[in-house]
């Protein structure tokens, strides 16, 4: 009977405590699904910042064949394509009426990595009537051989037009060495200079101006010889100077086809849309489209990197326009 007792009050004691136990093993399982969650959340963050954003490179194309005569508020650019693969395009420059162009800028090359070799890959399969870099190539002179082994791999008969950024500058990058090094490879290094491209039976003005922050932008300079009734393309590594060049523009009565720039790395650090910080020389200019009456500017978020080895919110860009 004793022991009856017993096994009866020990019943009841553990129909009490199990309860408890299950509440203590759920609070468990929460508390370890919320760790794993927060220790995911950080992984995903970082090779995002630290891969994906940095190395997988976000392709934009746009069609502006169509824009002519003043701009405004409401110009438009129709996006073509945003892809990681190359798209067949109709009206592709060599074989057709527009004139295509690639846009990279501040590659800050350092060393040739796979994203690299994927960049010249793609580019050689676009096959463009140009390849125009506005600004900050390298950091510094002894990274112009990597500059050189990556424009290697980039077909010699595709032209390249370059214009130096403030990087270029505070780098204390030797210029002749650089420009040989384009030169090398059909390309130009623009500082207040231009070019006329022909393609077919079509001419398109290629402006590129000295870095607004650390050189000697002359805008009147660099378009002097020009044709301006022609479509021009003004690289301008600084925004910033954006507004020069339209001041300038509206007493000429013209406008600008054009504008392509980079510097900002559309903020390289950004939430929720908003960058952290952007530098000096990049004005009210973050990323992508700007345009008014005088000229359509495209802000470039840039390949590379600077200071911190990373992005976030901001992808590496390159981008194809048709003219």
């Amino acid at each position: 009977m004793g022991f009856m007792v017993f096994f009866s009050s020990a019943d009841s004691l553990l129909v009490r405590l199990l309860p408890n136990r299950r509440s203590t093993a759920g609070k468990m399982n929460r508390r370890n699904f919320l760790v794993k969650f927060f220790l995911g959340g950080i992984v995903l963050a970082f090779l995002d910042a630290f891969w994906f954003e940095k190395y997988i490179i976000d392709w934009n194309e746009f069609d502006i064949s169509n824009d002519s005569g003043r701009f405004g508020n409401s110009a438009s650019s129709e996006i073509h394509s945003k892809s990681d693969s190359p798209k067949k395009y109709s009206k592709s420059g060599r074989s057709g009426t527009t004139i295509k162009l690639i846009h990279l800028s501040d590659l800050h090359i350092g060393s040739i990595k796979s994203f690299h070799e994927s960049l010249a890959q793609r580019i050689n399969e676009e096959r463009p009537d140009a390849l125009l870099v506005t600004g900050d190539s390298v950091d510094r002179t002894r990274d112009i051989p990597v500059l050189d082994s990556f424009l290697a791999m980039v077909d010699t008969d595709i032209p390249k037009f370059a214009i130096l950024g403030n990087v270029d500058y505070e780098g204390d990058v030797d210029f002749d060495k650089l420009r040989r090094t384009y030169e090398k490879h059909n390309g130009k290094l623009l500082v207040n200079q231009n070019h006329r491209l022909q393609v077919g039976n079509r001419f398109l003005n290629i402006v590129g101006v000295d870095d607004f922050l650390c050189g000697y932008p002359d805008f009147v300079l660099a378009t002097e010889g020009l044709d301006m009734d022609r479509d021009t393309v003004v690289l301008n590594h600084c925004p910033a100077y954006r507004d020069e060049i339209d001041t300038l523009n509206a007493k000429l009565g013209r406008s600008i086809k054009l504008i392509l720039s980079g510097h900002t790395h559309g903020g390289q650090i950004t939430f929720f849309g908003k960058p952290i910080f952007t530098p000096y020389g990049s004005a009210d200019y973050e990323k992508g489209w700007y345009k008014n009456e005088h000229s359509q500017l495209y802000v470039s978020r840039g390949i590379g990197t600077r200071v911190l080895p990373f992005r976030f919110g901001s992808r590496a860009e390159a981008i194809i326009f048709h003219v």
